[in-house]
Protein backbone atom coordinates (compact mmCIF):
# COMPACT_ATOMS: atom_id res chain seq x y z
CA UNK A 1 0.00 0.00 0.00
CA UNK A 2 1.05 3.33 -0.81
CA UNK A 3 0.81 7.26 -0.70
CA UNK A 4 1.98 10.27 -2.03
CA UNK A 5 3.65 11.75 0.74
CA UNK A 6 3.79 15.20 -0.79
CA UNK A 7 7.67 14.67 -1.28
CA UNK A 8 7.41 15.70 -5.43
CA UNK A 9 6.84 14.01 -8.12
CA UNK A 10 10.02 12.68 -8.72
CA UNK A 11 10.21 10.90 -5.76
CA UNK A 12 6.92 9.55 -6.38
CA UNK A 13 7.91 7.86 -9.40
CA UNK A 14 10.66 6.29 -7.86
CA UNK A 15 8.72 5.24 -4.72
CA UNK A 16 6.79 3.44 -7.02
CA UNK A 17 9.57 1.96 -9.55
CA UNK A 18 11.29 0.45 -6.54
CA UNK A 19 7.94 -0.68 -4.60
CA UNK A 20 7.26 -2.43 -8.45
CA UNK A 21 10.88 -3.62 -8.21
CA UNK A 22 10.46 -4.92 -4.87
CA UNK A 23 7.49 -7.50 -5.84
CA UNK A 24 9.14 -8.38 -8.82
CA UNK A 25 12.01 -9.43 -6.83
CA UNK A 26 10.09 -11.39 -5.00
CA UNK A 27 10.70 -10.47 -1.44
CA UNK A 28 7.79 -11.82 0.15
CA UNK A 29 5.69 -8.76 0.03
CA UNK A 30 2.12 -9.28 -0.98
CA UNK A 31 0.24 -6.11 -1.56
CA UNK A 32 -2.92 -6.05 0.46
CA UNK A 33 -5.70 -5.52 -1.76
CA UNK A 34 -9.37 -4.72 -0.70
CA UNK A 35 -10.68 -5.26 -3.92
CA UNK A 36 -8.73 -8.21 -5.45
CA UNK A 37 -10.63 -9.09 -8.43
CA UNK A 38 -11.64 -12.60 -9.38
CA UNK A 39 -10.60 -12.26 -12.79
CA UNK A 40 -8.13 -9.94 -15.11
CA UNK A 41 -9.42 -6.89 -16.47
CA UNK A 42 -10.09 -6.77 -19.88
CA UNK A 43 -11.24 -2.97 -21.02
CA UNK A 44 -14.68 -3.11 -22.85
CA UNK A 45 -15.18 -1.69 -26.14
CA UNK A 46 -16.47 1.97 -26.18
CA UNK A 47 -19.76 1.98 -24.52
CA UNK A 48 -12.98 -3.65 19.40
CA UNK A 49 -13.17 -0.77 21.23
CA UNK A 50 -16.41 1.67 20.29
CA UNK A 51 -15.98 4.61 18.14
CA UNK A 52 -17.78 7.25 17.80
CA UNK A 53 -19.89 7.85 15.33
CA UNK A 54 -21.30 11.77 14.15
CA UNK A 55 -24.84 10.71 13.47
CA UNK A 56 -27.27 8.22 13.17
CA UNK A 57 -29.12 9.54 11.01
CA UNK A 58 -28.57 10.50 7.61
CA UNK A 59 -30.60 12.20 4.18
CA UNK A 60 -29.23 10.40 0.55
CA UNK A 61 -27.82 13.23 -0.61
CA UNK A 62 -28.51 14.03 -4.17
CA UNK A 63 -25.77 13.46 -7.13
CA UNK A 64 -26.26 16.73 -9.43
CA UNK A 65 -23.46 16.64 -11.87
CA UNK A 66 -20.20 19.28 -11.26
CA UNK A 67 -18.69 20.89 -13.70
CA UNK A 68 -15.32 19.35 -14.95
CA UNK A 69 -12.27 20.41 -14.48
CA UNK A 70 -8.92 19.95 -15.88
CA UNK A 71 -6.50 22.00 -13.53
CA UNK A 72 -4.96 19.32 -11.28
CA UNK A 73 -5.59 19.89 -7.67
CA UNK A 74 -3.11 18.54 -5.59
CA UNK A 75 -4.21 18.97 -1.57
CA UNK A 76 -1.78 21.20 0.49
CA UNK A 77 0.06 19.67 3.53
CA UNK A 78 -1.57 20.08 6.56
CA UNK A 79 -1.58 19.35 9.95
CA UNK A 80 -3.10 15.76 11.22
CA UNK A 81 -7.08 16.03 11.19
CA UNK A 82 -8.76 16.80 14.92
CA UNK A 83 -11.25 13.99 15.91
CA UNK A 84 -14.72 13.76 13.87
CA UNK A 85 -13.17 16.83 11.26
CA UNK A 86 -16.19 16.33 9.64
CA UNK A 87 -18.57 17.78 11.77
CA UNK A 88 -17.90 20.76 10.61
CA UNK A 89 -20.28 19.97 7.70
CA UNK A 90 -23.56 20.99 7.68
CA UNK A 91 -25.23 18.14 6.53
CA UNK A 92 -24.01 15.25 8.90
CA UNK A 93 -24.12 11.01 7.71
CA UNK A 94 -23.60 7.99 9.92
CA UNK A 95 -21.02 6.59 10.03
CA UNK A 96 -22.10 3.28 11.15
CA UNK A 97 -25.19 2.81 8.83
CA UNK A 98 -24.12 1.12 5.64
CA UNK A 99 -26.85 3.11 3.31
CA UNK A 100 -24.94 6.27 4.57
CA UNK A 101 -22.52 7.61 2.01
CA UNK A 102 -20.11 8.13 5.09
CA UNK A 103 -20.18 4.57 6.29
CA UNK A 104 -16.35 3.53 7.34
CA UNK A 105 -15.66 0.06 6.64
CA UNK A 106 -12.34 -1.43 7.66
CA UNK A 107 -10.93 -4.29 8.81
CA UNK A 108 -12.14 -3.17 12.06
CA UNK A 109 -15.42 -1.51 11.23
CA UNK A 110 -17.65 -4.51 9.60
CA UNK A 111 -21.25 -3.84 7.94
CA UNK A 112 -24.12 -4.44 9.97
CA UNK A 113 -26.11 -6.44 9.05
CA UNK A 114 -22.78 -8.21 7.75
CA UNK A 115 -24.78 -9.74 4.58
CA UNK A 116 -26.08 -5.84 3.88
CA UNK A 117 -27.45 -5.38 0.24
CA UNK A 118 -27.97 -2.40 -1.07
CA UNK A 119 -31.43 -1.52 -2.26
CA UNK A 120 -31.13 0.62 -5.05
CA UNK A 121 -28.35 -1.01 -7.34
CA UNK A 122 -28.62 0.04 -10.90
CA UNK A 123 -26.23 0.18 -13.53
CA UNK A 124 -23.86 3.47 -14.37
CA UNK A 125 -24.21 4.24 -17.99
CA UNK A 126 -20.41 4.38 -18.16
CA UNK A 127 -18.04 2.16 -19.79
CA UNK A 128 -18.08 -1.57 -18.28
CA UNK A 129 -15.12 -3.87 -18.48
CA UNK A 130 -17.90 -6.53 -16.38
CA UNK A 131 -21.06 -7.35 -16.42
CA UNK A 132 -23.43 -9.23 -13.42
CA UNK A 133 -23.81 -7.77 -10.07
CA UNK A 134 -20.24 -6.35 -10.42
CA UNK A 135 -21.27 -3.46 -13.33
CA UNK A 136 -24.09 -2.56 -10.34
CA UNK A 137 -23.43 0.66 -7.76
CA UNK A 138 -25.99 1.95 -5.55
CA UNK A 139 -27.78 4.73 -7.38
CA UNK A 140 -26.52 8.03 -5.97
CA UNK A 141 -22.76 6.84 -6.18
CA UNK A 142 -24.07 5.62 -10.50
CA UNK A 143 -25.40 8.91 -10.63
CA UNK A 144 -22.25 10.51 -9.54
CA UNK A 145 -19.82 7.99 -11.58
CA UNK A 146 -21.77 8.86 -14.69
CA UNK A 147 -20.90 12.53 -14.36
CA UNK A 148 -17.57 12.25 -13.73
CA UNK A 149 -17.11 9.36 -16.27
CA UNK A 150 -18.65 12.60 -18.94
CA UNK A 151 -16.54 14.92 -17.27
CA UNK A 152 -13.15 12.69 -17.92
CA UNK A 153 -14.49 11.89 -21.24
CA UNK A 154 -14.38 16.24 -22.45
CA UNK A 155 -11.31 16.52 -20.77
CA UNK A 156 -10.32 13.30 -23.34
CA UNK A 157 -9.70 10.72 -20.63
CA UNK A 158 -11.43 7.43 -21.12
CA UNK A 159 -12.66 5.77 -18.02
CA UNK A 160 -13.74 2.22 -17.42
CA UNK A 161 -15.36 0.54 -14.54
CA UNK A 162 -13.35 -2.30 -13.84
CA UNK A 163 -15.64 -3.25 -10.63
CA UNK A 164 -18.70 -2.22 -8.79
CA UNK A 165 -20.49 -3.92 -6.44
CA UNK A 166 -19.36 -7.28 -4.47
CA UNK A 167 -22.76 -8.83 -2.66
CA UNK A 168 -21.57 -10.27 0.39
CA UNK A 169 -22.00 -14.34 -0.84
CA UNK A 170 -19.29 -13.69 -3.65
CA UNK A 171 -17.05 -12.09 -1.11
CA UNK A 172 -17.34 -15.20 0.91
CA UNK A 173 -16.46 -17.27 -2.08
CA UNK A 174 -13.99 -15.28 -3.16
CA UNK A 175 -12.02 -14.90 0.57
CA UNK A 176 -12.37 -18.57 0.68
CA UNK A 177 -10.56 -18.90 -2.01
CA UNK A 178 -7.40 -17.22 -0.78
CA UNK A 179 -7.96 -19.03 2.40
CA UNK A 180 -7.43 -22.65 0.57
CA UNK A 181 -5.12 -21.45 -1.74
CA UNK A 182 -2.65 -19.56 1.00
CA UNK A 183 -3.78 -20.14 4.33
CA UNK A 184 -6.41 -17.37 6.53
CA UNK A 185 -3.32 -15.24 7.50
CA UNK A 186 -1.98 -14.76 3.65
CA UNK A 187 -5.40 -14.43 2.57
CA UNK A 188 -6.22 -11.63 4.89
CA UNK A 189 -3.69 -9.39 3.07
CA UNK A 190 -5.51 -10.02 -0.10
CA UNK A 191 -8.86 -10.30 0.48
CA UNK A 192 -11.16 -8.72 2.66
CA UNK A 193 -13.18 -10.65 4.83
CA UNK A 194 -16.60 -11.58 3.71
CA UNK A 195 -18.42 -8.73 5.42
CA UNK A 196 -15.82 -6.00 5.81
CA UNK A 197 -15.24 -5.07 1.98
CA UNK A 198 -16.64 -1.67 0.23
CA UNK A 199 -17.52 -3.16 -2.61
CA UNK A 200 -20.63 -4.77 -0.60
CA UNK A 201 -21.75 -1.22 0.22
CA UNK A 202 -22.55 -0.15 -3.23
CA UNK A 203 -20.43 3.11 -2.67
CA UNK A 204 -16.76 2.21 -3.90
CA UNK A 205 -15.86 0.76 -7.59
CA UNK A 206 -12.48 -0.15 -9.10
CA UNK A 207 -11.57 1.75 -11.94
CA UNK A 208 -9.36 0.96 -15.24
CA UNK A 209 -8.28 3.02 -18.17
CA UNK A 210 -9.25 3.49 -21.29
CA UNK A 211 -6.03 2.50 -22.71
CA UNK A 212 -6.59 -0.79 -20.77
CA UNK A 213 -3.23 -0.80 -19.46
CA UNK A 214 -2.02 -0.83 -15.87
CA UNK A 215 -5.16 -2.79 -14.34
CA UNK A 216 -4.99 -3.40 -10.42
CA UNK A 217 -1.81 -2.71 -10.59
CA UNK A 218 0.87 0.25 -9.20
CA UNK A 219 1.64 1.63 -12.23
CA UNK A 220 -2.22 2.50 -12.51
CA UNK A 221 -1.04 5.27 -10.74
CA UNK A 222 0.43 7.05 -13.83
CA UNK A 223 -2.53 6.21 -16.53
CA UNK A 224 -4.54 8.72 -17.41
CA UNK A 225 -7.76 7.98 -15.53
CA UNK A 226 -5.56 8.08 -12.22
CA UNK A 227 -4.03 11.00 -12.32
CA UNK A 228 -7.38 12.91 -13.83
CA UNK A 229 -9.28 10.64 -11.39
CA UNK A 230 -6.69 12.11 -8.45
CA UNK A 231 -6.97 15.61 -9.57
CA UNK A 232 -10.79 15.88 -10.18
CA UNK A 233 -12.78 13.35 -8.32
CA UNK A 234 -13.38 15.24 -5.35
CA UNK A 235 -15.34 17.37 -7.45
CA UNK A 236 -17.70 14.18 -7.40
CA UNK A 237 -17.36 13.00 -4.34
CA UNK A 238 -14.64 10.39 -4.65
CA UNK A 239 -11.68 9.76 -3.00
CA UNK A 240 -8.36 7.56 -3.92
CA UNK A 241 -9.52 5.13 -0.64
CA UNK A 242 -6.32 3.23 0.08
CA UNK A 243 -3.27 6.19 -0.34
CA UNK A 244 0.38 5.58 -0.53
CA UNK A 245 1.75 5.17 2.01
CA UNK A 246 -1.43 4.87 4.61
CA UNK A 247 -1.35 1.37 4.83
CA UNK A 248 -0.78 1.69 8.55
CA UNK A 249 -4.28 3.32 8.93
CA UNK A 250 -6.33 1.96 6.31
CA UNK A 251 -5.15 -1.75 6.31
CA UNK A 252 -4.27 -1.76 2.77
CA UNK A 253 -1.82 -0.76 0.64
CA UNK A 254 -1.93 1.63 -2.79
CA UNK A 255 -4.76 1.08 -4.72
CA UNK A 256 -5.29 4.19 -7.38
CA UNK A 257 -8.22 2.33 -8.96
CA UNK A 258 -10.28 2.00 -5.37
CA UNK A 259 -12.23 5.03 -5.93
CA UNK A 260 -14.90 5.95 -2.63
CA UNK A 261 -17.92 7.59 -3.02
CA UNK A 262 -18.55 10.21 0.14
CA UNK A 263 -19.99 12.88 -1.49
CA UNK A 264 -18.32 16.48 -2.96
CA UNK A 265 -18.70 18.21 -0.38
CA UNK A 266 -16.73 15.93 2.09
CA UNK A 267 -14.57 14.68 -0.53
CA UNK A 268 -13.42 18.68 -1.62
CA UNK A 269 -13.56 19.33 2.21
CA UNK A 270 -10.83 16.55 2.69
CA UNK A 271 -8.97 17.50 -0.37
CA UNK A 272 -8.59 21.31 0.82
CA UNK A 273 -7.79 20.47 4.01
CA UNK A 274 -4.95 17.89 2.85
CA UNK A 275 -6.68 15.01 4.92
CA UNK A 276 -5.53 11.77 2.83
CA UNK A 277 -7.68 8.65 4.79
CA UNK A 278 -11.60 8.97 5.58
CA UNK A 279 -10.25 7.30 9.24
CA UNK A 280 -8.33 10.30 9.79
CA UNK A 281 -11.27 12.84 8.58
CA UNK A 282 -14.08 11.12 10.73
CA UNK A 283 -11.75 10.52 13.04
CA UNK A 284 -12.48 6.55 14.16
CA UNK A 285 -8.88 5.82 14.67
CA UNK A 286 -6.24 3.40 12.64
CA UNK A 287 -7.14 -0.16 11.17
CA UNK A 288 -4.38 -1.92 9.78
CA UNK A 289 -5.66 -5.31 10.81
CA UNK A 290 -8.62 -7.45 12.26
CA UNK A 291 -9.52 -7.50 15.39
Amino acid sequence: MCHDCGAGAVSQQASRRSFTRFLAAGAGLTVLAACTPEAPVAVAPSSSSPVPTITSEYTTPSAAAVQSTTAAVEPTASAPAPASAAASLPGQFSLTDPASPWVVVNKQRPLAPADYAPADLVQPSVRLAVSGESALLNSTTAAAAEAMFAAAVRDGVAMVLASGYRSYGTQVMTYNGYVAARGQADADTASARPGYSEHQTGWAFDLADGGGACGFQPCFADQPAAVWAKANGHLFGFVVRYPWMFHPITGYYYEPWHLRYIGAEAATDMANRGIRTLEEYFGVGAAAGYV
